[in-house]
């Protein structure tokens, strides 16, 4: 290739001239247009998808084209490629604590619902009656020894099987009660009191599937001395604008400073020091396999577990003391600075974040439409913590996390504006090159490059991509 032509790299790795990828992105053009091709090898007709992602690691560019915000056939391809393949959140195993408990639950547009039965073992069923199809759980939550489907009065024990059928003498020798339970998704798992299901009945493990995303849900769990619990109640709320600008947007230390601006002004109004956050998101980013990615950086606003602020007012101190005495007793030093020092924002793909810092927020979303996403949000807590160090707790995910707190409203805001731009004519691509040319801090977007490149690996049927910045040499380093 001549010196000083620009080039990319293409869904096999290949170095292509960059005019192939301008020719590409011609034929997408037409293509979401609605000239659809057909592929000769499934016979389906597709969106062209070659050129969706500009990655040239050697030249330091990263960039995404966006379509893949707005186009409806992009967002149909998603779901068959990548939320129908994967592993997806459905819930905490605290949430239906007795047996009996239940409570319904949307994953990927399928009704679904998870109970406790009788035998304490937690289960995930279709919410459909095997007989004909109506929802069994017409309700949130609530508790149940007998699931009663309102058409026909077929009854359902908490543990899924078909107990009663009126008059089943009118069914003939062939109708066997015992197939006709309550169906499960494919595949169900749970990693420490988070469950799991994939449609995908060849998925791999869930804790392979997890890789390094498992060290950095282990770090929020191991908080709790006697176990987690998800709070009764959530934050729901819609966004106007595509859900992987969420993705993005979540992991994005870059945006805090400006965009949060008013919340820091606040805090400081408070009579509390500030000037920390200018240097608190220097810490390594890491893509952790799989889509999978992490932004980490100094809890300096406090942690409940376990850093004090004075936030938290002056009659936490002392329990807050407790609690990380008892961590390094447990842990060590460096493990306890891990978790009560270093806040978190973690990925796990495709659409569920833990936002582990002055709260723990668990936070999943589920695309509409292309330029609609709804969200949901719980608050994570030790089962043990009570009291003012709760209440501090509930208060910073209400007014910090929630949907009218601090920090939320900025963030759709941004991202609805992103939505909204991109209906301007001429400008194709985003632009997350950052931190390719060095080694990648959190105000870089290495997390978000590892989210796409995943994205893009699913979405071109190649499954598993490595999501890691390739090597490239003489590096700069991260200032200091």
């Amino acid at each position: 290739m001549a010196t000083g032509q620009s080039c990319y790299r293409d869904e096999v790795g290949l170095r292509v001239n960059l005019s192939v990828a301008v020719q590409c992105m011609r034929q997408a053009r037409g293509i979401l247009a609605g000239e659809i091709y057909e592929d000769e090898n499934r016979g389906l007709n597709m969106v062209e998808l070659k050129g969706l992602v500009i990655d040239n690691p050697k030249e330091g560019i990263f960039r995404v084209h966006r379509s893949a915000m707005t186009s409806s056939e992009i967002l149909q391809m998603e779901q068959e490629r990548i939320f129908n393949k994967c592993w997806l959140y459905v819930c905490h195993e605290s949430e239906v604590e007795n047996p009996g408990d239940y409570r319904r639950r949307n994953v990927a547009g399928r009704p679904l619902f998870f109970v406790r039965g009788s035998d304490g073992k937690v289960r995930v069923f279709w919410n459909t009656c095997t007989h004909r199809g109506a929802l069994i759980c017409r309700r949130e939550a609530g508790n149940a020894e007998v699931l009663q489907c309102f058409y026909h009065a077929w009854s359902f024990n908490n543990r899924g099987d078909l107990i009663g059928v009126p008059d089943e003498a009118g069914y003939g020798a062939g109708f066997n009660r015992a197939e006709m339970g309550l169906k499960s998704p494919p595949r169900v798992d749970n990693y420490r009191g988070f469950i799991f299901v994939s449609f995908n009945p060849d998925v791999e493990d869930l804790v392979t599937y997890l890789a390094g995303a498992r060290d950095y849900i282990d770090l929020v769990v191991d908080q709790a001395e006697e176990g987690m619990r998800m709070i009764s109640g959530s934050n729901r709320y819609s966004i106007k604008a595509n859900w992987k600008l969420l993705v993005e947007n979540s992991l994005d230390g870059y945006h805090v400073k400006p965009t949060h601006k008013t919340y820091f002004e606040y805090v400081t109004s408070l009579g509390i020091k500030t000037g920390a956050v200018q240097t608190a998101f220097g810490r390594p980013a890491r893509a952790l396999g799989n889509g999978h990615a992490v932004e980490e950086h100094e809890g300096v606003r406090g942690r409940p577990i376990a850093r004090w602020s004075p936030l938290f007012g002056e009659e936490t101190k002392e329990e807050i003391a407790r609690i990380r005495a008892r961590l390094v007793e447990k842990f060590g030093e460096q493990r306890t600075r891990l978790m009560a020092d270093v806040s978190r924002n973690l990925l796990v793909y495709p659409n569920l974040i833990i936002i582990d810092s002055i709260d723990i927020t668990v936070r999943i979303f589920w695309p509409i439409t292309p330029e609609l996403m709804e969200v949901t949000a719980w608050q994570l807590a030790p089962q043990e913590e009570k009291g003012e160090l709760l209440a501090r707790r509930l208060d910073n995910f209400l007014t910090f996390h929630g949907p009218g707190g601090f920090a939320t409203p900025d963030d759709v805001e941004a991202i609805e504006s992103c939505q909204a731009g991109y209906k301007a004519e001429g400008v194709e691509w985003s632009e997350l090159s950052r931190g390719m040319h060095r080694e990648a801090i959190a105000e870089d977007e290495l997390q978000l490059r590892a989210f796409w490149r995943q994205w893009y690996g699913y979405m071109l049927g190649l499954g598993k991509v490595d999501t890691k910045d390739p090597l490239v040499r003489e590096r700069q380093p991260v200032a200091s």
